[in-house]
């Protein structure tokens, strides 16, 4: 069966900016590869063994071909391009046409070669990554068949260990001219095999190899069919025999993009007066949080399990706000099965990972945030769930602080149970982990212990519930009255063991101070990838008393739009999501609604730049899909915040069910002035509140949302106000 979330993920990679593969701003192709993780930070990823196709060597000598990954690059033209679910296509200046399609584990390719060329055309195979971190490989060729095939040992982009990648690639359409291998920029047709090994001396800089098959001259296309494998080249290879037997591009296109429609089809919208552009971003977006986590079911060479097994979860830390809470609606079932396996890495690795990429352990960020997502999938009535055993592990992330938690679980837990925060100096000899980030660390073990109890209090563990309930308030013990910044008073604050506050500049990490030096690193700032101002805002379990505490809901309103406002906040990152949507906190939902059609289209729009930030495998578009849809979610529970959709109606199929929730905006105004909430109906009832829950996508019905010009008193009183530990004061 073929899925969205499967292994291949066939494009073009481009010499610069290339996390994701391609990228429009860039001059030149290097090659086509096969797997891709989707809009990362940091270092590439994946881009395993490309092919490089050109129309001849100059004079057919073999050696006049040009082979380093350095040197070959070849310009595109952007006019050219075609890029669909499913399908890419680009023309490249030798000439050349490259297509691409995919199924789970196998990428297809079409390369069509000019009409007048007189060489003889060839593609080769590189034993190379995009990261370049390569530091084993083997590549041969079968003289009569063509097929090249091999492996190498490459290294994670965000983590720790290695992996083993195995490939197998066949060619049809066109008779073989002759067969070989090349290092660096020498070929030869013998020997028929090549091998690189991590020497001391060479690298990916100075060492390039692979294979190669020429075709006779007047071949006018070639496909080329790669089958991927982490087990071994012979599953490569029968990987891509039963997937693709027939060499079809056209249908195996169609297959996919059948898929892609299916899979996109349970939204729908009215798009009456709705720009394409505002259309391309929702569906984009939609598309983008639909590529990862992927699943490599099958694939996985560590552990013998009947569980499924999915990867590139590119971090759990980016994705658990937005992701996954957009999969769960349109896809529960994917959701089910990502979150089975985790529970199933916990069983085989000892923790739940926070990030994981190629079979290897990525690096913690914050908490250990599958805490959040589990109890979540149980909240929202996520079926097929061994809850015993994930209830396990989530209370093991809370009290077993592991050897390495830079990688998996909590540090600093002796501090955390018995100072109730992570101290900036923190003495923390029962593990290793970076001691920095101890602010938003605090912030974000407190939210997770939150979704713990709250996981606890439906299984019926009401010691649990009580002790980590009490824990989720934590973050009131790093809150310090007297910090001040730009004429407010009241921030999370650094602090130390002994109970004394130190201090860190509430505007640092923001883009006015000190913005990039706040990623992970050893000798970093006390909060990771964001301000004291940012991560004061974080207390999703308990607003009333974040309201309470910072002055009123006056005051927080106030603060809450300076710092929209003034340049603090970068919505490019995260972290920064949920800050659109807490006036509903604060019973001013029209608010949120105006916030977000502010970065909704000065933000994410369809220029080069529209996708702030890191898209983190979907998490940008996630977030405005999700916006423009008009239900945000709160990430670890049953609470959906109510926005006026940027459409005249959107709906949505629930993938077990079938039952279709339709959000109306009965007055929708497709120039975006009266975008106020003045009441809600649900299924012809009025509804007060300024939330729903998830019953509503399960069940189905009619949400109608009225708007007007002008904000109303709708879901503005207390009761109306989303769930909090305390209770609303006003």
């Amino acid at each position: 069966m073929l899925t969205v979330l499967g292994m291949a993920k066939a494009v073009a990679d481009s010499n610069n900016d290339n996390q994701g593969g391609f990228a429009t701003d860039s001059s030149g192709i290097t090659g086509f590869s096969h797997m891709h993780d989707s809009g990362t930070g940091g270092a590439s990823s994946l881009g395993n063994f490309p092919l490089f196709a050109n129309p001849g060597c100059p004079g057919d000598d073999i050696n006049q071909c040009v082979y380093r990954f350095q040197n070959r690059s070849v310009s595109f033209s952007n006019q050219t391009l075609v890029a669909q679910p499913g399908y890419f296509s680009i023309d490249l200046a030798t000439g050349i046409k490259g297509e691409a399609t995919v199924t789970n584990h196998t990428a297809l390719y079409r390369f069509t070669f000019p009409k007048d060329a007189t060489t003889a055309p060839m593609v080769f195979a590189d034993l190379i990554d995009l990261p370049q971190s390569r530091t084993n490989g083997t590549a041969s060729v079968d003289p009569d068949s063509g097929r090249i095939s091999g492996s190498g040992t490459f290294s994670p982009s965000f983590g720790i260990g290695s992996y083993d990648l195995h490939f197998c690639a066949d060619f049809s359409g066109a008779d073989i001219y002759d067969t070989g291998v090349f290092v660096n920029d020498r070929a030869g047709n013998e020997p028929k095999t090549v091998h690189t090994l991590n020497d001391g001396v060479n690298d990916n800089e100075s060492l390039s190899a692979g294979a190669f098959v020429r075709f006779k001259a007047g071949t006018s296309s070639v496909i080329a069919r790669v089958g991927l494998s982490f087990i071994s080249v012979d599953q490569a290879c029968s990987n891509a025999e039963r997937e693709i037997a027939k060499f079809d591009f056209d249908s195996t296109k169609k297959a996919a993009q059948d898929v892609w429609r299916k899979k996109l089809s349970v939204i729908s919208i009215d798009s009456t007066g709705v720009s394409a552009d505002v259309q391309k971003v929702f569906w984009s977006g939609a598309y983008r949080a639909m590529l990862s986590p992927q699943d490599y079911t099958g694939e996985n060479p560590l552990w013998n399990s009947t569980e499924p097994y999915y990867d590139s979860y590119y971090c759990i830390w980016d994705s658990y706000r937005s992701i996954h809470q957009l999969l769960t609606i349109v896809d529960p079932v994917s959701q089910s099965l990502m979150i089975r396996s985790l529970i199933d890495i916990y069983r085989h690795e000892g923790y739940l990972p926070d990030c994981r990429m190629s079979l290897c352990k990525g690096y913690t960020q914050g908490g250990s945030n599958a805490d959040v997502l589990i109890a979540e999938a149980y909240l929202k009535n996520v079926t097929d769930i061994d809850w015993k055993t994930a209830y396990e592990a989530v209370v093991k992330d809370a009290e077993v602080q592991p050897a390495n938690w830079a990688v998996e679980g909590r540090g600093g837990l002796t501090s955390w149970k018995s100072l109730g925060y992570i101290p900036t100096d923190d003495f923390d000899p029962y593990g290793q982990g970076l001691l920095t980030r101890s602010v938003s660390r605090t912030v974000e073990y407190a939210y997770n212990d939150y979704c713990i109890a709250s996981l606890a209090k439906a299984l019926g563990h009401s010691n649990d519930y009580h002790k980590y309930i009490k824990r989720a308030t934590n973050w009131q013990n790093m809150f310090d009255a007297n910090t001040t910044s730009l004429g407010y008073t009241g921030f999370l604050q650094i602090k130390y063991a002994n109970g004394t506050w130190g201090y860190q500049d509430p505007q640092l990490c923001t883009p006015l101070l000190g913005f990039p030096d706040c990623y992970l690193n050893p000798g970093g700032h006390e909060t990771y990838e964001g301000s004291l101002w940012l991560y004061t805002f974080y207390v999703p379990q308990d607003m009333a008393s974040l309201v309470t505490t910072l002055g009123g809901r006056d005051k927080f309103v106030d603060r809450l739009t300076y710092f929209h406002n003034s340049g603090l906040l970068y919505v490019g990152d995260e972290q920064a999501f949920l800050t659109v949507y807490l006036f509903h906190y604060a019973g001013r939902p029209g608010l949120s609604a105006k916030q977000a059609h502010t970065y909704i289209p000065s933000q994410f729009n369809t220029s080069v730049s529209g996708i702030p930030g890191n898209d983190d495998s979907g998490a940008m578009g996630s977030f405005s899909t999700l916006s423009m849809m008009g239900l945000w979610p709160i990430h670890g529970q049953d609470v959906y915040l109510i926005n006026p959709p940027f459409f005249k109606e959107v709906n949505v199929t629930h993938g077990v069910t079938g039952n279709v929730a339709t959000i109306r905006n009965v007055n929708f105004d497709p120039t975006y002035e009266s975008i106020y909430i003045q009441n809600v109906t649900r299924n012809g009832k009025t509804w007060t509140k300024n939330w729903i829950e998830h019953d509503f996508f399960e069940k189905g019905g009619v949400l109608e949302i009225t708007t007007g010009g002008a904000e109303s008193s709708w879901g503005t009183a207390a009761e109306d106000l989303p769930p909090s530990l305390a209770s609303y004061t006003f």
